[in-house]
């Protein structure tokens, strides 16, 4: 092997070293998920105009809907946003096509108790806690183990 093949390659090696030890030491546990997650929540529930049911879920009314509260077993069509508490988003329906339909019993806990409380064209920002979402287990590569999400979602209809 030639040597300039060998600083290459002892390069890409440092290099690689170097951002595994990074992302090891900014990772986060799923404790430090769930006490940032319950720290938010503590700081949030304090805002204005926030709203907290007895199951946890925080919830602020962005735009009132007209009509009829779905109830669980319908089905629903909506326009969401989900991030991470930094602010990453993990999902939209502006990805996917524009709006998204499905059965309201199918979702996370914290989507089939919130998206009850609204009505036809209605808008709201829910802060869900990790066991109204995914729990310990999180959700792929995408949603870290006992991570507190925030959705944008609009009722565009009950079906």
């Amino acid at each position: 092997m030639k040597k300039n093949q060998r600083r290459i390659i002892s390069i890409f090696t440092a290099l690689l070293i170097g951002f595994t030890m990074f992302s090891i030491a900014n990772a986060t546990t799923p404790e430090e998920n769930k006490k940032a997650g319950m720290e938010f929540l503590a700081k949030n529930a304090k805002k204005d105009k926030v709203i907290t049911t007895a199951s946890g879920l925080q919830y602020q009314i962005l735009t009132e809907g007209k009509g009829t509260a779905p109830v669980a077993t319908d089905n629903v069509t909506v326009k969401y946003k989900g991030t991470l508490l930094d602010g990453t988003e993990f999902d939209s329906t502006e990805k996917h096509g524009g709006s998204a339909t499905f059965p309201l019993n199918r979702v996370i806990k914290g989507w089939t108790e919130g998206v009850q409380l609204m009505k036809p064209g209605a808008k709201y920002r829910f802060f869900i806690p990790s066991s109204l979402a995914y729990g310990e287990e999180g959700a792929g590569r995408v949603i870290p183990p006992n991570a507190t999400l925030i959705f944008e979602i609009e009722l565009i209809k009950v079906n």
